[in-house]
Parts: structure tokens; sequence; C-alpha cells
């Protein structure tokens, strides 16, 4: 068997061998281009927070589109664009507080905008019906115009005191976090991990006991990845939770990336300042308790004692002046 028994019928020789050292030509090309090629880890970096961050806006900031959700949020809307809500300089404060309660996406800035629009004519249209259609209370005219009033007003400080309040409740939680949050970040830095991959790690598992923290430290770790200014992107964190603790973390954590302190060291440290911080609250709040319990004391506490200790006496002597006066 010879060499031209392999070549197709109908080719000649010289031609099988001009194709076959093209397709080597090609090939060694191809080699030569993909070896020299330098790869690019970011377009998959880059892909991969792309997908990340879809799917904390998908399980986290967007919600649910159910049909009648849709149509009110259609309204309100229209409601903010008719009135340029958006457009006024208070807007992106609103956004800041609302972030600072967990509520992160567009809409939110869009329904609170709406409800405070809406609200004092909506307690305002209540109380009337009550009082004038329903006769609510018997009220004289000029009560009957203060509860009105009244309704209005506390209709347009409702949004507000409501985002207040989950503002207060979720920083509350943020702060009880935090000594747990720190610890698992020294653990992850003395294991050897990056600052974004610590964020990351300490947000997955703190997930489940702590998820408000978890949160933060979640779209803190996929910032880092993305933000120009790493220091940008930290400082992002105590915008959206203004809390000492996280304040004095991630003033450490620029530190560390400015004058390049060992992360470990520097969150060790921290933890115990803010552990001593915790006890010398708690010793202070120990230290003001008898003054609070004074007052307590003398309404109920003192008036019993009085009447035990000086009743039997007050009962005997009544007792001695009826039989003197029989």
């Amino acid at each position: 068997m010879t060499f031209s028994d392999f070549i197709p019928a109908g080719l000649a020789l010289e031609q099988a061998i001009i194709v076959l050292a093209g397709l080597a030509v090609f090939l060694s090309v191809l080699a030569v281009w993909f070896g020299l090629l330098q790869p690019r880890p970011m377009t998959a970096r880059i892909r991969s927070l792309d997908a990340r961050r879809s799917e904390l806006r998908g399980a986290r900031l967007v919600a649910d589109r159910h049909p009648l959700r849709a149509r009110g949020l259609g309204v309100a809307n229209e409601i903010v664009h008719r009135l340029k809500l958006l457009q006024s300089g208070q807007a992106k404060k609103i956004g800041d507080k609302l972030a600072r309660a967990g509520w992160r996406s567009k809409d939110a800035l869009i329904i609170y905008l709406a409800t405070k629009a809406l609200s004092p004519i909506v307690f305002g249209a209540l109380v009337v019906v009550m009082i004038y259609g329903l006769d609510f209370g018997n009220l004289s005219p000029q009560m009957s115009l203060f509860a009105a009033l009244g309704a209005v007003l506390a209709g347009a400080y409702a949004p507000e005191i409501a985002t207040s309040n989950a503002v207060g409740k979720r920083q509350k939680k943020i702060e009880k976090a935090m000594p747990d949050g720190l610890d698992l970040m020294v653990i992850c830095a003395e294991a050897g991990l990056s600052l974004d991959a610590s964020l990351a790690r300490v947000g997955r598992e703190l997930r489940g006991p702590w998820p408000e923290l978890a949160d933060e430290f979640s779209l803190t770790a996929i910032e880092l990845s993305f933000v120009p200014e790493r220091r940008q992107a930290l400082q992002n964190l105590t915008r959206r939770a203004p809390q000492s603790g996280l304040r004095a973390l991630v003033n450490t954590l620029v530190q560390t990336e400015r004058y390049g302190t060992p992360l470990a060291v520097a969150l060790r440290v921290l933890s115990a300042e803010l552990r001593n911080e915790r006890l010398m609250r708690a010793e202070q709040k120990a230290a003001r308790l008898p003054a609070i319990m004074t007052v307590p004391m003398i309404i109920f506490i003192l008036p019993s004692l009085f009447v035990v200790l000086l009743g039997p006496a007050a009962l005997g002597i009544m007792d001695n002046f009826t039989g003197v006066f029989k």
C-alpha cells in the first residue's frame, strides 16, 4: 500500500501535498495565535458579576409583578411624573433614606413619593366621610375642622414616620450583627482571603441569621469588583448603613488599602475595640439603672409599702378612737 492509495480519486499527488501544506500552515497560525493571544479574565469576571447583580436584583430589589401590583405601580409612576417629584432636590435624599431601610429599587422611590402625595388627601377624605357623612363622634363644627386638618397633617407625615421606623429597626439589627460579622471577617482574613472574597463569604454565611448585614456585605463585595475607586465602594456602605461600627470598619479598610496594613491584624484590633465599646455601653446602662428605677419605685412600691407598714397602726388608732367616742 502506497501513499497514492490514500489520495482521493481525481486529485494529483502535487495537489494533495499543496492541500496538506496549506492545512499545516493554517493550524500553525492558529496555534501561534492562541498561544500569543493574551487571556482576558476580566471579561469572564464582568459577566459573572453582571449575573450576580441580576440575581440579587431579582431576589431582593425587584417587586413581584402581579397584575394588580403592576397596575398600581403604573398609576404611582404616572402621578410622580405628572407632579415632577423625581426632579426635586429631595429625591436623592429620600432615595438614600429608603436605601437605609433596605428599599433600594427605583420602584420603592416612586411608591414612596406617590404615597406621600396621596396620603394627606386619603386621610383627610376618610375623616371627612366619617365625621360629616357617618356623624362619627358628634363633634362640634370647630372640632370637626380640627380633626380634618389633623388627619391631613397625619397623612403628610405618616410615610416619613413609617420609613424612619423601618430605618431604625434595620440599623439596630445591623448593629447587633456587627460582632458576628467582624469575627467571621477576621477568620476569613487570617485564612488568606482578600477583602472582596472575605466580604462575599461573610455575606453568604450571615444570610440566614443576619440577612440585613449579609445584604450590605454582598453589595459591597460586588461594588468593590467593578467600581473604579475602591474607596468609593466602601464609603457607599456607610451611606447605606451609617452605623458607628460600620464607619469604623470602613475607615479601617480604607487605611488598610492605602497603607498596606495586614487586613487580619487591623480587623482583630477593630474587633477588640468594638467589644470594649459594647462593654462600656453596657456598664453605662447599668450605672443609669438606679436613677431610672427611682420614679417607678416611688410611684408603685412606696405606696404599697406605706399601706403595709402603716395600715395596721392606722386601723388600731381608728378602733381606739371609736371606743372612746362610744
